[in-house]
């Protein structure tokens, strides 16, 4: 991943990367921490919009609800859950960029902040979305081209390749194919390379998606 060639950069940072199932995952976290701070200083200029999601950190508690209460939670609950899950893995990242990063997690999208810091950390905000969505708004509201979106697969599949030995990889591919690939709704920890609703934004808007693992 190279920064060159522009000043704002939107990353969206898979919550499954910050948080696998070994717990906290502190190499992943020091990496990012450190090409970060390169960027910037090579330009000083550089801003960088983090977007934390839930990852298996909001399955985890969505599955323990599940479990005590005997029958699926309500899609709402889920989504708070999740949400929370995006703030939690966001309060780590800016702590861990406390000194270059912007005092408060973005969380309401309503509002379009003056930002000068060179790190701006975003979660989730409310039930219907996932943190992809986020990103995309943040594109709008910044004026940035690109989506960097950082997953635990390489790139994006014409399946999920976790479950599918036969998945194949995609190199490039148009919003129009891309969205009948991953349908038109979203639901709670749904496994899509994208967000269904993030999609057809980033299609409107005219934005790029790079999925990187």
């Amino acid at each position: 991943m190279n920064a060159k060639g522009g000043e704002k950069f939107v990353i969206s940072v898979g919550g499954s990367l910050i948080v696998p199932n070994k717990g906290v995952n502190t190499t992943f976290l020091k990496e990012l921490n450190t090409f970060i701070r390169n960027q910037i200083t090579q330009n000083p200029n550089r801003q960088f919009f983090v977007v934390t999601g839930g990852g298996l950190t909001a399955r985890h508690y969505r599955d323990a609800g599940r479990e005590v209460v005997g029958h699926e939670l309500t899609e709402e609950d889920q989504d708070w859950l999740g949400i929370h899950a995006t703030r939690l893995n966001a309060h780590l990242l800016r702590t861990i960029f406390q000194d270059i990063a912007h005092p408060a997690i973005i969380k309401d999208y309503t509002i379009i902040r003056k930002v000068t810091e060179p790190v701006i950390i975003a979660a989730g905000w409310k039930p219907g979305f996932s943190t992809d969505f986020y990103a995309v708004l943040l594109c709008e509201d910044y004026h940035i081209p690109t989506v960097i979106n950082l997953s635990n697969v390489d790139q994006v599949y014409d399946k999920d390749p976790h479950k599918f030995s036969d998945a194949t990889p995609i190199a490039k591919i148009s919003w129009e194919e891309f969205r009948l690939l991953v349908g038109d709704k979203w639901h709670p920890g749904m496994h899509a390379p994208f967000d269904p609703i993030a999609a057809k934004k980033a299609e409107e808007l005219n934005r790029k998606i790079v999925t990187l693992n």
